[in-house]
């Protein structure tokens, strides 16, 4: 009889087991080992983290066993976590994720927390490149009176963003399919927001991690990361009311950059505002037509 068989077998049955060598095999592909075999692990159980603590010695079926396997092989050659779930948390959301749309990231609930303090009741608020609807939906969900239009140019995102709301019963989002401000009918925004690409295109970290698998167009802006910021300042006095906002998130080191463009252009109440690690994450300008 195989005895190194019979204990493969042993040590491949339950919660515990599974996580630990998971844990072992992640730790030179990934920060996060333990948090990454959790989430996987939990997905193919179809049960929450909370439940591979309180059942560590539970037995796993060989079905569930290769699933999860098959997962951890692919985060072993870097796929997101996002993309073989399917899924990733934000805000008070589960939202849908694909290769099509950009990752939400827990930084980006900054610039929904600054536009729910600045928003009125009545606002009209423009989401520009909304791709998962994060953004969009988290704003509308804490405010049912406000209008909210999200648009982007992916009409896969798109169709992501849209599903989002609906699963999650959004109902005070309209969606565009518009590159930028191109395709939107003619009007007039309380606020606009917006999480655009802005990292170097030559920033070598764009062959580094998670994001080789996220749409380059949603990541990399021109040689400095700011040919969109900079479309979207000096376009954004077109569509905004007399005092409306306009928030942009942005690289770390962007802060300096980005409101002296706010300001060159006009905006006033210029600020930038630093996220929980106390990186420049969001700036932001009030515009306020000049009468004679």
């Amino acid at each position: 009889m195989n005895t190194k068989r019979i204990s493969w077998r042993l040590w491949r049955v339950n919660n515990q087991a599974l996580l630990a060598d998971a844990v072992q095999q992640l730790q030179t592909a990934s920060e996060s080992a333990r948090a990454d075999a959790e989430i996987l692990l939990a997905h193919c159980l179809q049960k929450s983290r909370t439940y591979l603590f309180a059942y560590p010695e539970k037995a796993v079926d060989s079905l569930t066993e290769a699933s999860f396997r098959e997962l951890l092989a692919e985060r072993l050659r870097g796929v997101p976590i996002a993309h073989l779930t399917g899924q990733r948390e934000f805000w008070t959301f589960n939202l849908k994720v694909t290769p099509d749309t950009l990752i939400p990231r827990p930084e980006t609930e900054l610039l929904v927390e600054t536009a729910l303090k600045l928003g009125s009741s009545s606002s009209h608020i423009l989401d520009l490149g909304t791709g998962t609807g994060a953004i969009a939906l988290a704003i509308a969900s804490e405010r049912p009176d406000v209008q909210v239009t999200a648009c982007d140019f992916s009409a896969a995102a798109l169709a992501v963003a849209q599903e989002n709301a609906q699963v999650n019963s959004i109902h005070n989002v309209h969606f565009i399919l518009s590159d930028w401000f191109s395709a939107l009918p003619a009007q007039r925004f309380d606020m606009i927001v917006s999480n655009p690409p802005y990292i170097e295109a030559d920033d070598p970290h764009l062959a580094q991690g998670d994001v080789r698998f996220e749409p380059l167009t949603a990541l990399a802006s021109g040689q400095d990361g700011l040919n969109d910021i900079r479309h979207l300042i000096q376009t954004a006095p077109q569509w905004l009311v007399n005092g409306g906002w306009l928030l942009l998130e942005h690289g770390y080191n962007q802060g300096k950059a980005v409101t002296a463009l706010l300001q060159t252009t006009g905006f006033q109440q210029v600020h930038c505002l630093p996220d929980l690690a106390g990186n420049d994450r969001v700036s932001l300008g009030q515009w306020l037509t000049i009468i004679q």
